[in-house]
């Protein structure tokens, strides 16, 4: 698994070839690669939150959960994190016929998985939660998997680069609504007792 982390981040194209030729079964085995990459995130914010802490705007208080709260929160963003992949697969396969592609569940998962690298890596950036910077990579992050999909979809589905490119395009617009449903979650899950909790 993670030749193809190193791979996607080095030489994203040759990746995506090699993972196109994969069997059914070297594809179900890529189903883990969500459930490990995201616990990386959720570990990272928790140790960040709970021991590090940040401060808001000029004040020099240091704000930080407890771990009682950082434990739910982590486990329900890591949670989310998983969903989210999961999901977002579920439908690239789901739109495949619409762009003449052939796929299956594993496959659809498999493209959303990889794709995600990026977004999980950047992630660890909560080891030491720092706003502005935090924001910076996490934009940079966003960028480098949407260039990932948009170059991923042909190669991986077998199809031109212009259906891919607008397969790609339909899978970014089903990405904002599951990060929509994902925000609606979240405030709900804070009505049902999982909000922050601070120390003094």
């Amino acid at each position: 698994m993670l030749q193809y982390s190193v791979g996607i981040l080095t030489s994203p194209s040759t990746a995506w070839r090699r993972l196109a030729e994969l069997s059914e079964h070297s594809r179900a085995i890529l189903l883990l690669y969500p459930a490990i990459w995201a616990a990386l995130p959720a570990f990272a914010w928790f140790y960040g939150t709970t021991q590090i802490g940040w401060t808001v705007g000029l004040n020099d208080d240091v704000v930080r959960l407890t771990e009682e709260s950082a434990v739910v929160i982590s486990f329900l963003f890591y949670a989310a994190m998983v969903g989210a992949v999961v999901a977002i697969g579920y439908f690239i396969h789901w739109m495949a016929d619409t762009y003449g592609a052939e796929s299956t569940l594993t496959k659809g998962i498999m493209i959303a998985s990889i794709t995600a690298t990026p977004l999980f890596l950047m992630g660890l950036v909560g080891f030491y939660p720092i706003l502005w910077l935090d924001m910076l990579l996490g934009v940079l992050a966003l960028s480098w998997s949407v260039y990932l999909l948009y170059l991923g979809i042909p190669i991986v589905m077998q199809i031109p680069q212009e259906r891919g490119f607008l397969f790609a395009s339909a899978v970014i617009a089903i990405a904002l609504v599951v990060l929509i449903t994902l925000m609606v979650v979240s405030v709900l899950a804070w009505d049902w007792g999982a909000a922050p909790a601070f120390t003094n």
